[in-house]
């Protein structure tokens, strides 16, 4: 199942994220990946600056990714984030990595929540934090 995505976020490959084998290495998808969806949230108004504020902001309860296709030096590739499904205080986005010929490089799920950082626990989700994530209230 593929979400409607929600954001695309182009991306060059560079030596640093490679690993021995040549190709882009595991623990780089998810720095990727993190990149990728605080790039969402900041474009819908809920950056650094907004969590700081507000004292709530996104925890990660789960990541899952599968490795489908590499990914090599100097290769654009891009990645599509989407509300795989929601339900109460948790969320499922899905990020898909692609490789420069359009291939699905990574498939990703990310368990989500909203928390805040006074009450140190899961909460509902604001207005705000539905508008970051594309979801109707």
């Amino acid at each position: 199942m593929q979400p409607d995505s929600i954001a695309h976020y182009p991306l060059l490959i560079k030596e640093r994220d490679l690993d021995s084998f040549g190709h882009m290495n595991n623990a780089t998808y998810m720095t990727l990946f993190e990149e990728a969806r605080w790039d969402v949230i900041t474009s819908r108004g809920y950056g650094l600056d907004k969590i700081h504020a507000l004292k709530i902001g996104p925890v990660i309860l789960e990541a899952s990714l599968k490795f489908k296709h590499e990914i090599r030096n100097r290769e654009q590739a891009k990645i599509t984030t989407g509300v795989l499904k929601h339900s109460g205080k948790i969320t499922v986005l899905r990020q898909v990595m692609f490789n420069s010929r359009g291939e699905e490089a990574c498939v990703a799920d990310f368990v989500i929540g909203l928390f805040d950082l006074r009450a140190r626990k899961l909460i509902d989700y604001t207005p705000e934090w539905n508008k970051a994530l594309g979801l109707k209230t």
